[in-house]
């Protein structure tokens, strides 16, 4: 036997049907869509539709919000650290900051800090400055013999609102200091005529 007389057994491949090619494929005109109506078209979506009558999901009370200033932390673990200072992209003697870490690599970006998690383990004794840390994380580096320092997170940036309200409340105060010069030498002139 030779590959080129190798076949599958018969019922094993079968052709797959092609809607909407003639009357004689079985699968023309409507092509296997029914008659007419929503479900018949392309690109409708139906999902949790309940017939006109008030879907579950809108039913259900609304639960909290999503604070929109927001701080983002950029995660380190204790395993991804150590690897950073086997490989020798982080001197382990010198402090290590969250600049250090970015220029090594060892985080894409600080975001709004580097907060250490405490996953992996840490041999090494390190001297770190983040954000912030887990207590397992901490504890890891002072059992390590190194020492921590949690800074104190950035303030959140204010409202797009305040800082409108701020920005216009500012030239309104300056234009109004030139006014009250202006009142103080009418009412000096005053004195001086009289």
């Amino acid at each position: 036997m030779n590959l080129n007389e190798l076949s599958d057994n018969d019922g094993a491949v079968k052709k797959r049907k092609r809607a909407g090619r003639g009357i004689g494929s079985g699968l023309g005109k409507t092509a296997g869509r029914g008659m007419k109506g929503q479900k018949s078209r392309s690109g409708v979506s139906l999902v949790g539709f309940e017939g006109g009558q008030m879907p579950l999901y809108r039913r259900l009370p609304k639960r909290g919000f999503t604070k929109p200033n927001r701080s983002r932390y950029q995660e380190l673990t204790l395993g991804r650290l150590q690897i950073a200072i086997d490989a020798g992209k982080i001197d382990a003697k010198a402090e290590i900051t969250e600049d250090v870490l970015a220029a090594a690599g060892v985080i894409r970006r600080k975001l709004d800090g580097v907060r250490l998690i405490g996953s992996g383990e840490l041999s090494a004794k390190v001297q770190l400055n983040v954000t912030g840390a887990t207590k397992s994380a901490a504890a890891a580096v002072e059992k390590a013999g190194g020492t921590i320092t949690v800074r104190p997170a950035p303030e959140p940036v204010e409202s797009k609102k305040r800082r409108h309200k701020g920005k216009k409340a500012a030239p309104a105060a300056e234009a109004s200091a030139p006014e009250a010069a202006a009142d103080e030498g009418d009412a000096a002139s005053t004195e001086d005529a009289e």
